[in-house]
């Protein structure tokens, strides 16, 4: 699926970034210039992502009508989640970025699958949370976690899956309000599902009134073969205690929101060191691997 978007007037130190994730079975890549978007391009290629990666690129900068020579940046999407999409992707961009002399910006693909769930669930645009995206470039980690604080009081929870076999999931938490970017609650891992689910219970019981979410998001992975049984474990260990506030969201990543997390993330300054960056391979903690080698 292919989409083209008018850029809006260009802010303050917008840059022209090429995004772009593969570490699940949607192939996603967006072309940025500053808060819009300008182009994306999203496919379902399951286990055949190297074969298209390219072609995929190429398409989306010619309908941007940007030549690569016009790049600020990459930002590339690091996992979790397939192991060898995240490393056709990370190879991609290292290599893209060492012949066309850009930085590199590493994002969560979790992240990504947040932002864009929670996005398409809530009726927010591209748009919208572009402009908040690039208004608040250059934040400080105090700033960002004085912002969590505040969007944490009556915003809601996102919760993103991936599928990650034998009863669990990559997984992570963030909150956010409309008009405004997800801030992040936990860090990106690979849990037991119904573990995950208690936990969150039980955050959610200990919350203050004003620290309850309206709305708890489960976007990602949960209708299809096995992780159907994620949604089940969602309604049947949180939905007790969540009530009517926790809604299961079916999504598969898209371009844009790839592209919104890339220029949050590009737009702090902070790139990676190119012959460093790897994808993140996250590992079960070992309490819950020996839990689940005895089961």
């Amino acid at each position: 699926m292919n989409k083209i978007h008018q850029p809006a007037a260009e802010p303050a130190g917008a840059r022209r970034l090429l995004a772009f994730d593969t570490s699940t079975s949607s192939l996603a890549v967006a072309v940025m210039e500053g808060g819009s978007l300008l182009a994306e391009h999203h496919l379902h290629a399951e286990r055949n992502h190297s074969a298209v990666l390219i072609s995929a690129i190429q398409e989306a900068l010619d309908k941007a009508g940007i030549h690569k020579s016009m790049l600020d940046g990459i930002a590339v999407g690091l996992g979790p989640g397939s192991y060898t999409g995240a490393r056709i992707a990370v190879t991609t961009a290292k290599t893209l970025a060492w012949a066309l002399k850009l930085p590199v910006y590493g994002i969560s693909s979790l992240e990504a699958l947040a932002l864009g769930g929670w996005a398409r669930a809530a009726g927010q645009t591209v748009a919208a949370l572009g402009a908040s995206a690039a208004g608040c470039g250059g934040r400080s980690a105090a700033n960002a976690s004085q912002n969590a604080a505040e969007v944490l009081v009556s915003g809601d929870w996102i919760v993103p899956l991936m599928d990650a076999r034998r009863g669990q999931v990559y997984t992570a938490l963030f909150t956010a309000k409309p008009g405004r970017m997800p801030e992040r609650l936990a860090s990106d891992g690979i849990r037991l599902m119904v573990s995950w689910m208690s936990e969150l219970a039980g955050r959610l019981e200990a919350a203050a009134p004003e620290e309850r979410p309206a709305r708890i998001w489960i976007v990602g992975e949960t209708e299809a073969g096995k992780a159907q049984h994620h949604s089940e474990a969602a309604r049947e260990v949180l939905g007790p205690h969540a009530g009517e506030t926790l809604q299961v969201f079916p999504y598969e990543l898209e371009g844009g929101w790839v592209g919104l997390a890339g220029l949050r993330r590009s737009l702090l300054g902070d790139s990676d060191q190119l012959h460093t960056l790897e994808p993140n391979y996250t590992q079960l903690a070992e309490a819950e691997a020996k839990r689940l080698g005895k089961g």
